[in-house]
């Protein structure tokens, strides 16, 4: 797998979302008002969207070339359509 100059700040968002997932773990723990447990769970939820379009575009960006030969064509096709499930 290839390392892109994204990958670094995707897993600094991706610890951040981490931070705030174990906060919204405490709050149902602690048995916290349910709107604003919500909305930091809301919080995380798209942190983890953000961080997963950030990855998918750079693999997009970054991997899949058009100026491939048509045997290479097919296997970057197949490796974005599998990917694109992700999205």
């Amino acid at each position: 797998m290839k390392t892109h100059p994204s990958h670094k700040k995707i897993v600094m968002r991706l610890k951040r979302a981490r931070g705030h997932l174990d906060k919204v773990i405490s709050m149902i723990e602690r048995e916290e008002p349910c709107t604003p447990t919500a909305q930091q769970l809301h919080a995380v939820v798209r942190a983890l969207e953000q961080s997963k379009r950030i990855y998918v575009e750079d693999h997009i960006n970054h991997c899949i070339r058009t100026d491939v030969s048509p045997q290479e064509a097919e296997a970057l096709l197949t490796d974005l359509k599998e990917i694109a499930k992700y999205l």
